[in-house]
């Protein structure tokens, strides 16, 4: 999911006033709302207990991760059980979708299962099989990346062409088991994408895996890591004053796959639970898209706020041009970039501006607080 790993909307309707005449006679309720027209979608390899306060502001839950194994789609035994407490969540909240992801940085079979016809198939029965099996809502393809092997994955000249014959045969596949299953029209299983942007999709037909998807995860994050060479905004909203060329950011990806035909309720913009740190930077301009000597790793948001944020030497600073964060330790040449409620917000405020289809994250486990997650709630309600 991660690039480095160590990887439909009518304006929403204001909340409706209870009768004065219940709370003039003492009664206790909530207020009642319409459903956010937005969604939320998370990543998740478990299910931390202390987040079941908040399973109701989450749309949809992604299982990370299923892999292919000679040519199908499975879950490991020992996996199996975070799968089942994310559905058991649905005895919360009964609209709560759970897809399973196939896939992830560095996971390979992908080219090989997609080169022939016959490897297709198989791919995509086992993986329509396996969703109904669990009892999932859909798939959603992580595949990491067509025509790419940075991650150490094998790779083909024809997997432009094989990856969208592939989602056309997990298309099929899915329609015909969900079938099988009572799951059509409005309830069908649903196909997904994890999919980055820039010279990560030069190796995918945008238009043409369109009509095979019901959503695109926009992976808006990692723009800077350990493979890049410079620091930056990992998962800025615009471009920096300071970011060079094409680089790569939230608002530039977006304007990729609308340019391809993608309708933006189809198009969900990336959030990360976690920060990436730089060591050795060059002092310049505190820190921002600057070379580095070697990068330190991540943390994820409550180590941030807990440990770093405007501590240890650390200070927060804050871009205007690209909506985002970073700390800045000018004692130690340390650079942290990273999301935090104010870039949150700004991103929540850009999906209702382009009405997009909503806002995923990177991953559940990362925020025991839900801190970030509540952001993300408030900003499309």
């Amino acid at each position: 999911m991660r690039q480095f790993s160590f990887c439909c909307h009518p304006s929403w309707i204001a909340s409706l006033l209870l009768p004065l005449s219940l709370l003039a006679a003492g009664g206790v309720a909530m207020a009642q709302t319409t459903p956010s027209p937005y969604r939320i979608v998370g990543y998740a390899n478990g299910w931390n207990p202390v987040q079941t306060k908040d399973a109701n502001k989450i749309d949809t839950l992604i299982f990370a991760f299923a892999h292919p194994q000679d040519g199908k789609v499975v879950i490991a035994d020992q996996d199996l059980k975070n799968l089942h407490d994310l559905l058991a969540l649905k005895k919360i909240n009964p609209k709560l979708k759970v897809d399973i992801c196939v896939g992830g940085w560095s996971v390979g079979g992908f080219s090989e299962a997609a080169s022939t016809e016959a490897g297709r198939r198989q791919f995509a029965d086992s993986a329509a099989q396996l969703v109904a099996a669990q009892h999932a809502d859909g798939l959603d393809v992580d595949w990491e990346y067509p025509g790419h092997h940075e991650s150490g994955i094998k790779s083909s000249p024809l997997d432009k062409t094989d990856y969208t014959l592939l989602l056309k045969a997990i298309r099929a596949s899915l329609d015909r088991v969900g079938a099988e299953n009572d799951r059509a029209g409005a309830h069908h299983y649903t196909l997904s994408v994890a999919i980055a942007d820039g010279p990560f999709v030069d190796d995918i037909d945008i238009a043409a895996i369109n009509p095979y998807l019901d959503t695109f995860n926009l992976m808006t994050y990692d723009f800077v890591n350990a493979m890049t060479p410079t620091t930056g905004h990992h998962t800025g909203l615009h471009p920096s004053a300071l970011i060079k060329g094409d680089g790569r950011t939230t608002d530039r990806a977006v304007q990729q796959f609308l340019a391809a035909g993608v309708a933006p309720g189809k198009l969900l913009i990336g959030a990360a639970l976690y920060g990436r740190e730089f060591a050795d930077v060059k002092p310049d301009h505190n820190g921002l898209y600057q070379t580095y000597g070697h990068y330190q790793g991540g943390h994820n948001w409550p180590e941030l706020k807990q440990d770093y944020l405007n501590k240890q030497g650390f200070v927060r600073y804050w871009d205007a041009d690209a909506q985002a964060p970073w700390l800045w330790n000018a004692q130690t040449h340390h650079f942290i970039t990273y999301d935090d409620p104010q870039s949150i917000a700004a991103k929540t405020a850009y999906i209702k501006a382009q009405h997009l289809g909503g806002i995923m994250y990177w991953e559940q486990t990362a925020d025991p607080s839900d801190e970030l997650l509540g952001d993300m709630w408030k900003g499309l309600h």
